[in-house]
């Protein structure tokens, strides 16, 4: 992935309704969702729905497959992780940079 896909990506993602709309793309997997049920479980008018499908298809973030009389929209996982590669590349110069559990605990002060 380059700066300019990441970019296209993230700006995709910086839109709540899109954001929701590729969450629950990535929990439902493999089977994806019609524009119907996402519209559904969104509650948006259908043109403002196909626009927002459209801004997440066109950056890669998801996909578009016609089955009969209905389009399947599905996440794209490889563009995903691709796109969380990007982001975490170079992380704290290569040394490890994992919080460990226990210090973890140890410093909440809840």
């Amino acid at each position: 992935m380059n700066d300019e896909q990441a970019v296209q990506a993230l700006g995709a993602l910086a839109h709540p309704l899109r954001l929701k709309i590729f969450r629950a793309l990535v929990v439902v997997g493999a089977p994806g969702m019609t524009a119907g049920t996402i519209q559904e479980g969104v509650g948006v008018p259908p043109a403002t729905l196909s626009f927002h499908l459209k801004e997440l298809t066109t950056s890669g973030l998801i996909t578009v497959q016609r089955v009969a009389r209905n389009y399947i929209y599905r996440a794209a996982y490889e563009e995903m992780n691709s796109l969380l590669g990007y982001l975490t590349a170079n992380c704290c110069q290569g040394a490890e940079c994992a919080v460990e559990p226990e210090s973890a605990a140890a410093d909440c002060r809840c």
